[in-house]
């Protein structure tokens, strides 16, 4: 007989308790034979199979004996034999929990290696598994972290803490997510709030130049959902060639080739992508001209309209991702792709990531006029509108005024660290890199002259504690050419001086090799 066992217990030490003990167990009959290790066995097998959880409580014995219809000595007795193997911890005046590691003979098997028949193959294809370890850097081994101790971190993408106006995105928030207490409950239009869509396109006239009205944009949650969408209402299984930069951001291919695209891979240089390189069957054309991901790179005039000419000439579309377009340091401002001339080839994809913080999870598509209620369509499909606090709370943020000040203010600190970066790359790694100049972004590409094996580089710096990639992890396919990246976002002048020169020392000594 199924039994479903239910008993009330508390919340212990900080942890979440067992509230409701709510798990399903074939207690059998009275008569059952060796029904005290039938309930072990029982109880064993939810804790292997996760049904209890580490650090859940189990019922007190004299709950449990009542729960169970057993004498109170023998439910004493299992969870005696539980603890003795390892499975249950007893908490002096507490009491009985799962224990938080289980013994290792009967720790939860990992997932098969090999593809479940039920599962979409592509999930399991070369490339795209080689995709789902891009935000993996590898870890740190204590002994590593006890001998370098200082942890330099040089990952692109990351943005500076010190300087973000916590206290006015606080203040900011809590005035918005107060007058939700006075507005009727909704969900939100999937277009996004009307509000932070007006305001976004007042940013968009300020920083980048960009006509458009409130009504033009679509807000996503960040990017990634960008790229979904725009692969779901652009990509016909089968048929569809999506031109992509080589090297370049390896989560924008995914979801591309995940419709059933089929990626062609176009060379970066000096001058970006290498627009008479693209075939003459491309439908979209992926790009990001302001600054190149990952080299750093802006898209030359005389390439920009080539590509306009040629996406008009072949039907194609472009998709421009300007992630961190805000930062220019120095020179004039560059234009980005998407104007009122260029407004039915181009989708514009922006975030508010990088300007200020990457959980925050919001970035926006401006489309073509023809293409806006499809996207908006498919918006609805995937999740419906974005979080309405957090739409909220940035458009008092924009709107306040405070999001271009932090712009400005950050233009000025990320280029003060991108001009001491390239300096220290001239005067002392000039006989291994050389830096790609670039007046834009939070990064800095540095390529190899061939003369280092700048993979180990990596790998011996992750040892101590330095975490930087190679351009290896962003080509689609053999990497054409090897360099070190690096991010300016998440260390301050001083440590970006002690990180170099950890860095010099590791060269010297896998050269010496």
């Amino acid at each position: 007989m199924a039994l479903t066992a239910r008993a009330f217990g508390t919340v212990k030490s900080g942890r979440l308790g067992v509230a409701i003990f709510e798990v399903e167990l074939d207690m059998g009959t009275a008569d059952t034979p060796h029904r005290s290790r039938h309930l072990q066995e029982q109880l064993k097998a939810a804790i292997l199979d996760g049904r209890l959880k580490p650090g859940s409580q189990l019922p007190s014995s004299r709950k449990s004996a009542a729960l169970f219809g057993m004498a109170r000595t023998t439910i004493v007795s299992i969870y005696d034999q539980l603890l003795g193997e390892g499975y249950l911890t007893a908490r002096h005046g507490s009491g009985t929990y799962v224990a938080d590691r289980l013994p290792a003979a009967h720790a939860a098997r990992s997932p098969d290696a090999e593809a479940d028949h039920r599962l979409n193959p592509f999930w399991f294809r070369p490339d795209v598994t080689s995709a789902f370890g891009f935000f993996d850097d590898g870890t740190v081994q204590a002994a590593d972290v006890a001998h370098y101790p200082e942890r330099f971190d040089f990952r692109p993408g990351l943005v500076d803490l010190e300087h973000f106006p916590f206290a006015i995105w606080r203040r900011v928030s809590a005035q918005k997510v107060r007058a939700f207490e006075r507005a009727p409950f909704n969900y939100g239009h999937p277009q996004g709030d009307p509000d932070l869509r007006s305001a976004v396109s007042m940013h968009l006239s300020v920083m980048r130049a960009i006509a458009c009205h409130a009504d033009d944009l679509v807000v996503t949650s960040g990017t990634q959902q960008a790229f979904d969408l725009l692969a779901r209402i652009l990509v016909d299984p089968g048929r569809t060639v999506v031109a992509v930069e080589d090297p370049g951001y390896t989560p924008t291919r995914i979801p591309f080739a995940a419709a059933g695209a089929r990626l062609c891979p176009i060379a970066v240089d000096g001058d970006g992508m290498m627009v008479e390189s693209l075939p003459a069957d491309v439908d979209i054309i992926c790009v990001s001209p302001s600054h190149q991901f990952p080299l750093g790179s802006t898209l030359s005039k005389e390439r920009r309209a080539a590509l306009i000419r040629f996406a008009r000439a072949r039907g194609a579309i472009i998709i421009e991702d300007d992630y961190d377009g805000e930062f220019r340091a120095k020179g004039g401002p560059i234009q980005a792709l998407k104007t009122a001339d260029e407004d039915d080839v181009v989708f514009y994809v922006g975030t508010f990531s990088k300007s200020t913080l990457p959980n925050i999870r919001l970035g926006f598509i401006l489309p073509p006029s023809w293409a806006k209620s499809v996207l908006v369509t498919a918006k609805i499909c995937i999740d419906g509108p974005c979080s309405l606090p957090a739409q909220a709370a940035m458009t008092g943020f924009i709107a306040g005024g405070h999001l271009t000040r932090h712009i400005s203010r950050m233009r000025r600190v990320y280029g003060d660290r991108r001009q001491l970066l390239l300096d220290l790359l001239r005067e002392d790694f000039a006989g291994w890199l050389e830096p790609i100049e670039s007046s834009y972004g939070q990064h800095v590409t540095a390529m190899s002259n061939g003369a280092i094996d700048v993979d180990a580089v990596a790998a011996t710096l992750l040892r101590r504690n330095v975490q930087i990639r190679s351009l290896k992890r962003y080509y689609l396919g053999p990497a054409g050419k090897a360099g070190l990246v690096f991010g300016l976002g998440s260390m301050d002048d001083a440590t970006i001086r002690r990180a170099m020169a950890l860095v010099q020392r590791t060269m010297r000594e896998v050269a010496d090799q």
